[in-house]
């Protein structure tokens, strides 16, 4: 008897421990499949600590609270406290029923910028569910994060701290066609909702308006209605307007007790400046369950990119579009977007980029940590978009990145999860900008034919596509240089095509200038421009030589006189209104005569090069011989010779050389004493040199070419 009843006893009182831990499971089941997750976590947390681990359904039971408690942790972004429960969930071996809480864990450590620990996990969910690509995205994104961060483009990233509160903030979106509003949504204090809201702990949210005041500023934020149209003591949120903003469509996510419904999304039409009437909801789902939200409309408002958990779609929230028929004033059942958009994550946050591209946030493709902002190609004229591509960071960051609007292709606003500027994390809206690009210009004048010999006191004239100009002078060392304006303005700016023009008296004009453009350049340039001025002297040219006693040009292993006069082509070229003389000369040896003969067969040689094998117009040059007549001049140093002084490392001239002319007497002194030295000098006197006749060349209006100058001279 004492023993039944002491059975009896032990029975009653596990059942009761049994109802009492049912009873708090069902409870936190029911807050948790009702998506009051603020609650929920500690309802959760509570349950998890009145199970025991001991038997099998009691481990099962007490890791799934463990496992839900985590991710009401993670909805709520409170992504250390997710960790730590997910590790929870581990220990007691929930894995092997739910495998996801090994990339739900991975995804809290890459949050935290915890990549190691991260990798680790998602190693253990692809052994656990191979098919499932998330993982594999994932470990990349961890791997590469470093290249992001290194790789890191131009875009300056401020958080707005004059619009943002300490609540949320997020998803602006322009209001008006000259972009000076914007609507946001935000959880802020005097929200028209006066509870907290289970899902995010947070206030419920409102849309707010902003608009930029006298100095450029954005002013205070007001409630956009205060009819309780649009703004409910629902969360409202995530807004998009027509072109005209005339229709607005926004999100609406109700919240009644004991009830798991679904966001919808609304559509309101403008009664006055941000006045709106009754809004009406789209009827786009099947079931109450099913959210919809994140509207993105066309510039018609008849065709609307949003994003929802239907059925149908590639894992996790994808995008979707449905579009309006007038007659029968309904919106046509959604389509995915298909897989060059939706990935097997989470794809939210649609928005049309200025030039109709797509911008959207994602976690289904490699990136740098929760949703990253891609922008995919719009292709053709049809509504699709193909090749998602990662903005970078700084715009995406480990945390999530999202709801992206353009202001212009450089400047625009997003909202970022990121730490903000009071060290905590929280959904904030941030401004980027593309700064311009920095160029500056160099401009190095030489004398033409000789680069060592820069030129000063050069007159620098530059001229703009944008009709702006300036001017300055060459230095001694033959350079002026333009970065930065007084004002700290630039002088090169994006965009643009320049011209430069320089002059300066004693040297021929240089008609043809030079120009420079940075027009499609997007990164920074320092644009170094060398430029020639011709002195109005005798042109020495490369040298040209001829067999003794002959007068075609030279090829050996000495020289290619040929190429030597691809200096005159070449200057020709670059002064198309010039006229040349091109002059041959002989060394002494031999009679005045024969010289003046094989000297005029010698020019008319260049003269047919020229005009037959390099297509110089005939008129343009003058072939003239002037025998030995006018002996070279060069510079000596004792007996060292040189056709210019010869510098040093530095570029200075070396001392100690005098200009010298080569007459037959000093010449012959060598005669006996140094042979070599002797022909080397002879050599220096047999040259072809130019000088320029005209700066004044039309080929409309010159007169033919003396037809001789194609015939050779008898000789001797």
């Amino acid at each position: 008897m004492y023993k039944k009843i002491a059975l009896s006893l032990a029975f009653t009182a596990v059942t009761l421990v049994y109802f009492a831990q049912s009873k708090i499971v069902l409870e936190a089941e029911s807050y948790f499949i009702s998506e009051k997750y603020c609650e929920a976590a500690d309802k959760c947390s509570q349950a998890y600590s009145k199970l025991s681990r001991k038997g099998n359904m009691a481990k099962k039971q007490k890791a799934g609270m463990a496992y839900k408690t985590a991710e009401c942790y993670r909805f709520t972004e409170r992504y250390r406290e997710a960790n730590e429960w997910y590790d929870r969930a581990i220990l007691l071996d929930y894995q092997d029923i739910q495998p996801e809480v090994y990339f739900n864990n991975g995804e809290m450590l890459r949050m935290m910028g915890e990549f190691d620990k991260a990798v680790k996990n998602y190693e253990l969910f692809n052994k656990l569910v191979p098919q499932d690509t998330r993982g594999e995205v994932a470990i990349r994104s961890c791997k590469d994060s470093k290249n992001f961060v290194a790789n890191k483009t131009r875009h300056v990233v401020e958080n707005q701290t004059a619009i943002n509160k300490k609540e949320i903030d997020m998803a602006p979106m322009f209001a008006d066609r000259k972009d000076t509003k914007f609507y946001f949504a935000s959880s802020r204090e005097n929200s028209t909702g006066s509870d907290k809201d289970p899902r995010t702990c947070e206030n419920y949210m409102d849309l707010w308006v902003s608009e930029v005041d006298k100095k450029g500023n954005w002013g205070e934020p007001k409630l956009i209605d205060t009819d309780g149209l649009i703004n409910t003591e629902d969360n409202e949120g995530t807004v998009c307007f027509d072109g005209r903003n005339k229709k607005m469509f926004f999100t609406r996510c109700p919240s009644i007790k004991k009830q798991n419904l679904g966001c919808d999304i609304w559509m309101s039409e403008a009664k006055g400046k941000d006045e709106w009437g009754a809004p009406t909801k789209l009827v786009l789902k099947t079931s109450d369950t099913i959210s919809v939200g994140h509207p993105c409309a066309s510039e018609d408002g008849n065709y609307l990119v949003f994003a929802s958990d239907m059925p149908g779609g590639f894992g996790g929230r994808d995008l979707w579009y449905t579009t309006y028929d007038r007659k029968s004033e309904t919106w046509s059942a959604p389509k995915n977007m298909g897989p060059e958009i939706n990935t097997p994550g989470n794809d939210l946050f649609p928005t049309f980029g200025k030039n109709g591209d797509l911008f959207y946030a994602t976690d289904g493709l490699q990136g740098l940590g929760g949703l990253d902002l891609f922008k995919a190609k719009k292709v053709g004229t049809e509504n699709k978009w193909e090749n998602p591509t990662n903005l970078g960071f700084p715009i995406n960051s480990e945390n999530n990145d999202y709801a992206l609007i353009e202001l212009d292709e450089k400047k625009g606003y997003f909202t970022s999860e990121r730490k903000g500027p009071n060290g905590e994390y929280g959904a904030d809206i941030y401004s980027y900008k593309l700064p311009p690009n920095i160029f500056d210009v160099k401009v190095i004048v030489n004398e033409t034919g000789d680069k060592t010999k820069k030129i000063k006191d050069v007159r620098v004239v530059v001229k703009g596509s944008d009709n702006s100009t300036w001017e300055g002078m060459t230095n001694a060392q033959g350079t002026v240089f333009w970065d930065k304006k007084p004002n700290s303005d630039r002088y090169v700016n994006e965009e643009t095509s320049y011209s430069i023009a320089i002059s300066k008296e004693g040297y021929h004009e240089n008609k043809k200038g030079e120009q420079f453009t940075t027009v499609g350049l997007n990164y920074d340039q320092n644009f170094v421009i060398e430029m020639q001025l011709l002195p109005k002297k005798p042109i020495r040219l490369p040298e040209v030589r001829y067999p003794l006693n002959q007068w075609s040009l030279l090829v050996d292993s000495t020289i290619n006189s040929p190429d030597s006069l691809l200096f005159v082509y070449n200057l020709l070229q670059e002064y198309p209104e010039m006229v040349l003389e091109l002059s041959s000369h002989t060394d002494s040896r031999g009679k005045d005569a024969a010289n003046q003969k094989l000297s005029e067969n010698r020019a008319r040689a260049c003269y047919k090069y020229l005009i037959e094998q390099k297509g110089i117009d005939p008129r343009r040059i003058v072939p003239v011989g002037k025998g030995e007549l006018e002996p070279r001049t060069i510079y000596r140093n004792g007996d060292s010779y040189a056709v210019s002084i010869p510098k040093d490392e530095t570029g200075n001239e070396l001392p100690g050389y005098t200009e010298v002319k080569l007459t037959e007497a000093l010449i012959n002194g060598y005669k006996t004493t140094n042979k070599k030295l002797y022909e080397t000098l002879h050599q220096y006197n047999r040259r072809t040199e130019g000088k320029v006749l005209r700066m004044d060349f039309d080929p409309a209006t010159s007169p033919a070419a003396n037809p001789e100058y194609l015939k050779f001279v008898k000789y001797p």
